[in-house]
């Protein structure tokens, strides 16, 4: 067997080697093992999840043989979650695998506490009100929970968990903690040092852009009352001004500064987002509290004191034009300044562990490194009960989701997703599933999707004829090419929730594969 390290090479790149260990730690509760259920599998398999329990009460059928790869003519008749279990064993025989033969609706009702000793549960094709069931046993057991459902060529993905709280979540853009606008002492003094008109040509293509924008900023702000700034005409001054000081044409540490000058523009202080999570009640912690409230308790309180408004700093700096010696001392003074915020925040996270009655060691030092440098770009998702998304619904949302032209067609999808689960518990059967009978079941939807949508408050709304014809043409197929699609989108959101990093969706993922869309709606 290949190393961990050569093994998850790709991966560990992106998750590291923490992330890595959380997945390795995971053992996933897979229901239904179709092929929806089976792609989802495959992907958590071959990224190295600890172990997987693999619950379908089904046997293999000839039709299986043409949309799930993970079983072949020699496993028609045997137990489909055997089969699949062994095959998914057989990509990678570092992950522990089992199976169960039940029907997952059957274990849901029997035996509750069974899905306790697990840390994700990922139920595929469930009916509503298994999903209603099982979303409040996994919320009772803290155990996350995954819904993924292909049908035809749409289907749906929903996260359910009370709280997720993410440190590192990794944004594709977000702006340099550089604090051009506000330098603490050392790196006030470090800009002081520098002579912006050394005559030495050399040097001063040498400067560092970050030199240059806190002393042109600190200039600007002597010559306006303490003000940056802020209007289109004053940021255009300020950057005339950062050009007047190039003295020839090559000086890139100029055309640096001359682009990064909106840092200079940015607000001062914390982000709204982050405002709200330290203002959020959980912030006020005990005993229960998990550690993210412990150390969001201490970011408050640092925050408002040693941070003088600022959250404690990250301590990289980009890339720039500059002499080595410079780039190395700028480099220093950052880490240094972050370091020192580090262990502020980890002796007040100490002080507040001791003060709620717990062992004051019990954060590692490496979670509150992490969590002071991803300080300004932590998340907290919190999820519906799935029982109060389907009784009470956001009206308004759902009347504005159906009326958007944009949305129409995924809020439609939403709607006739749950409309055929009506159909199948009053008719044993689903909308086109037996030939003959279509113009019958057209007919049957089309008062199932109206009296859903007055039980939703959404009386005189409706959904497409087409969109009705549609679902029923699909007569409840699980297509592989959707069932792939929708079993990617599954497992990306098994790993965000697991090594806690990346932003899971918060919301009903749809994907609409007539016009081949993918849409979001928070309902």
């Amino acid at each position: 067997m290949a190393e961990p390290k050569t093994k998850y090479d790709r991966q560990l790149r992106i998750w590291g080697e923490q992330g890595q260990s959380a997945l390795e730690k995971a053992s996933i509760c897979l229901l239904n093992c179709g092929p929806t259920g089976s792609e989802t599998l495959k992907n958590l398999v071959l990224g190295g999840v600890g172990s997987i329990t693999v619950i379908d009460g089904s046997k293999v059928e000839l039709g299986d043989l043409g949309n799930n790869f993970m079983v072949d003519e020699s496993c028609v008749g045997q137990s489909k979650a055997k089969c699949v279990c062994t095959f998914l064993q057989e990509l990678n025989d570092a992950v522990k695998a089992k199976f169960i033969e039940e029907y997952p609706e059957a274990l849901v009702d029997s035996n509750p506490s069974f899905f306790s000793q697990f840390t994700l549960v990922v139920a595929t094709q469930l009916a509503e009100d298994s999903m209603v069931k099982l979303d409040k046993i996994c919320r009772e057991a803290n155990v996350l929970l995954i819904f993924a459902r292909s049908y035809g060529l749409t289907g749906f993905v929903r996260n359910s968990v009370k709280e997720h709280a993410v440190i590192e979540s990794k944004p594709d853009h977000f702006l340099d903690d550089l604090r051009l606008n506000n330098p603490w002492p050392e790196l006030k003094r470090f800009a002081e040092s520098i002579d912006l008109k050394v005559a030495d040509p050399v040097a001063h293509k040498h400067t560092p852009y970050v030199v240059i924008l806190v002393k042109m900023a600190e200039e600007w702000a002597k010559a306006h009352g303490g003000a940056l700034p802020s209007t289109r005409d004053e940021k255009k001054e300020f950057k005339e001004l950062l050009k007047a000081g190039m003295v020839a044409i090559d000086e890139d540490n100029y055309r640096e500064a001359i682009e990064a000058s909106f840092k200079v523009f940015a607000p001062r202080g914390i982000s709204s987002d982050l405002l709200q999570i330290i203002h959020d009640s959980c912030s006020e912690v005990d005993s229960n509290s998990s550690d993210f409230w412990v150390m969001v308790a201490a970011l408050k309180e640092f925050i408002v004191n040693e941070g003088g408004g600022e959250a404690p700093l990250e301590g990289s700096i980009p890339d720039m034009t500059s002499s080595t010696e410079l780039y190395v001392n700028l480099q220093k003074i950052y880490l240094a300044k972050a370091e020192a915020d580090f262990l502020v925040i980890q002796q007040r996270v100490k002080s507040i562990l001791k003060r709620i009655g717990r062992d004051p060691d019990s954060i590692s030092k490496t979670m509150i490194k992490s969590f002071c440098k991803n300080a300004r770009k932590l998340k907290v998702c919190r999820y519906r009960l799935i029982e109060d998304e389907f009784s009470n619904p956001a009206v308004p949302e759902v009347q504005k989701y159906l009326t958007d032209e944009e949305y129409s067609v995924a809020m439609g999808f939403y709607i006739l997703l749950r409309a055929v689960d009506r159909f199948s518990a009053n008719y044993n059967s689903f909308p086109g599933q037996f030939e003959g009978e279509m113009d019958e079941d057209i007919s049957r939807l089309k008062t199932a999707v109206v009296g859903l949508l007055n039980d939703l408050g959404c009386n005189g709304s409706t959904v497409t004829e087409d969109l009705i014809n549609e679902m029923c043409r699909f007569g409840a197929s699980e297509l592989h090419a959707v069932a792939a699609f929708i079993g990617g989108i599954a497992s990306q959101e098994v790993i965000k929730l697991i090594t806690k990093q990346f932003v899971p969706m918060v919301g009903t993922f749809i994907f609409n594969g007539i016009d081949q869309k993918s849409q979001l709606l928070a309902l």
